[in-house]
């Protein structure tokens, strides 16, 4: 055979063994892709929950709690991301002053004895008011809403009458210093019932009324803010009477993995 045939029978031979490695190695990129990418929702069941869905890998997607304040000349943090339905106020995170929400409604419910004044709320946290208090009536439960969005001088007043007559203690362990207050945001809520004398006391908790808030308020985006077994973190006594508005998916992430807004939060510096 001759040099000539020779070479001629080797190129396609060569040619195919090109295309088998570049076919391999497209293949072994496209897996590689398909392996890395992540889940982008995952649908859990629980019997208590009647929407339970969580984003990227059960783990949704918490504000940082440094990267959304900047240190005050008082000392406390001021948070950046206040109109963030997510926004943490606590006592070490403070409001910028002079801060009132360009959104609040009164949120179309029945008053039953309280002050209508004391009921506004953000528009999406007072329109989901609405639909739990709509959802309780349903259920054959009436809420009341006592305390909603206050402002900074409301917050004042209020704080120096706890200080005046129940002393500094209590005071601080069950209201927030002016600032600091989460009601300022307009997303919190104090809820009781007539059957309970619309009062805002722990006792609120062994209600008919109270247990069903507990059990169904993260359904529409809400979270009892004050756990009785996370004080050391919230650095507030139980208050089973205080909810605040974080919206469906978050509120039921907190709830099912009973988690406290703090605990949620990634705390890098």
């Amino acid at each position: 055979m001759s040099r000539t045939e020779k070479n001629r029978r080797r190129k396609p031979i060569l040619g195919i063994a090109i295309s088998l490695v570049l076919v391999a190695g497209v293949a072994g990129t496209l897996y590689k892709q398909y392996r890395e990418e992540p889940k982008t929702i995952v649908i859990k069941k629980n019997a208590k929950v009647k929407t339970d869905i969580v984003k990227n890998n059960n783990v949704l997607n918490f504000p940082d709690y440094y990267k959304t304040t900047k240190e005050d000349e008082s000392g406390l943090l001021e948070v950046l991301n206040v109109e963030s339905k997510l926004v943490l106020v606590n006592k070490d995170r403070k409001l910028p002053d002079g801060y009132e929400p360009d959104d609040l409604i009164y949120p179309s419910i029945s008053l039953n004895g309280a002050v209508k004044e004391k009921t506004r709320m953000r528009s999406e946290a007072g329109h989901a008011l609405e639909t739990l208090f709509a959802s309780a009536s349903a259920d054959g439960y009436t809420l009341t809403a006592i305390s909603g969005y206050r402002s900074y001088d409301r917050q004042v007043s209020l704080y120096n009458n706890y200080l005046s007559t129940r002393g500094e203690e209590w005071t601080k362990a069950y209201s927030a210093f002016p600032g600091t207050s989460e009601h300022q945001t307009g997303l919190a809520m104090d809820v009781s019932s007539p059957s309970f004398g619309n009062a805002l006391e722990v006792e609120f908790a062994n209600t008919k009324e109270g247990k069903w808030l507990a059990e169904h308020a993260h359904e529409y985006g809400f979270i009892i803010r004050y756990p009785e077994d996370k004080v050391d973190l919230t650095n507030y006594h139980y208050e089973p009477w205080h909810i605040r508005y974080v919206g469906k998916e978050y509120a039921t992430y907190l709830y099912t993995k009973h988690l406290a807004l703090e605990e949620a939060m990634p705390a890098k510096k």
